[in-house]
């Protein structure tokens, strides 16, 4: 099991940063219609795509471009001649709309449209790629049956439109907590770990009580998991990457999970308001979309995205649409595992090639 060498703030300053395998980046800040700030990352690798990267809630894009493997996956879609596009959205700890309440719905109706017209103005391209992961992937689903355009083919990764998830954060969903933490004070959770706080020393020893096959002495990977669930297998990461960890995550609000609560209660994609508004129009969703999912997510089950393939096979056909589950991985692992470039980019390589072919 991969463990920790220092501690979060130790580790920032200290750790030294291979060069990536691409050229210099472009970055563009941008805003979505109600003025927050979104970022995008650009390498500019060839004639494919663009394809738009989008992460997880909580994270940054660094969950795609960490240094710590050998080749990461902006690395790897570059060197296959693409013109890889890192999305940080609201949610990112890079940003200060991080620290701020919004829903799903915000990500989805207002930062994906903005990110797409943003790629597409600066890019000259008429449509994108799309390869988004987790609420990227979840909110990503919701803008399009919201009507948002010019996205032509799509690779969603592990979180889609009925997510499934496993017994505990079902019963975290089911006792309302993101509910209640705000009522005792705490609008915003954070994976940081200042050692030097002694409040913070008491919420640590606490979670390591928490129940989890993914047993670690990181205080930052225990946030973690308390936080999200197992969002990986420690066995697929390196050292280092573990080590980093605190580099990809951040402060997340309790008004996004409230929202990410329901539709686990729910079953399906629901609105902030609990409304089922998007579902009912699945036919926006009529463009290729593969879904990929690892064997042994501990976040959220491989149920859920078997029922969102079959669903848009019934409601569309079934020829727009892949699905793969992916063996021996769980969740971010599938990005960011020392063997991810060997086992996971192919896989979604060749879904994006299909979106590339004359």
């Amino acid at each position: 099991m991969a463990q920790p060498s220092a501690s979060n703030g130790e580790q920032v300053k200290s750790r030294e940063r291979r060069p990536l395998r691409m050229d210099r980046a472009h970055t563009y800040s941008y805003h979505a219609d109600d003025g927050v700030e979104l970022r995008l990352t650009r390498y500019d690798g060839g004639g494919k795509g663009p394809v738009i990267l989008a992460p997880g809630y909580g994270t940054s894009s660094l969950a795609f471009s960490i240094d710590t493997v050998d080749v990461n996956f902006p690395e790897y879609l570059y060197a296959n001649g693409y013109d890889v596009w890192l999305l940080d959205y609201r949610s990112s700890p890079e940003l200060p709309s991080a620290t701020t309440q919004f829903t799903v719905d915000d990500i989805a109706t207002r930062d994906w449209p903005a990110t797409v017209e943003k790629v597409r103005e600066v890019s000259g391209a008429g449509d994108v790629q799309v390869m988004a992961h987790c609420v990227g992937s979840m909110s990503f689903l919701m803008g399009m049956m919201a009507g948002m355009k010019g996205v032509r083919s799509a690779v969603c990764s592990q979180l889609t439109a009925h997510p499934v998830a496993p017994t505990l954060n079902q019963v975290k969903a089911g006792l309302h907590l993101a509910d209640l933490l705000p009522v005792m004070g705490f609008d915003t959770l954070t994976t940081d770990y200042e050692d030097s706080h002694w409040q913070e020393s008491i919420f640590d020893k606490v979670l390591k009580l928490y129940p989890t096959h993914e047993r670690c002495n990181s205080p930052v990977c225990r946030r973690i998991l308390f936080m999200y669930g197992e969002v990986y297998k420690h066995e697929n990461l390196n050292q280092a990457t573990h080590d980093a960890m605190h580099e990809m995550f951040g402060v997340a609000n309790m008004t996004t999970f409230k929202q990410l609560g329901a539709i686990v209660r729910a079953g399906h994609i629901v609105d902030k308001d609990g409304k089922n508004s998007y579902l009912p129009h699945l036919d926006r969703l009529r463009i290729p979309i593969s879904f990929i999912h690892g064997e042994e997510n501990g976040l959220f089950l491989t149920k859920g995205s078997e029922i969102t393939y079959n669903v848009l096979r019934e409601a569309n056909g079934p020829d727009l649409y892949t699905r793969t589950v992916i063996k021996n991985y769980a969740h971010m692992d599938c990005f960011i595992g020392k063997d991810s470039a060997r086992d996971v980019f192919p896989i979604v390589l060749a879904e994006l090639e299909k979106g590339n072919a004359a």
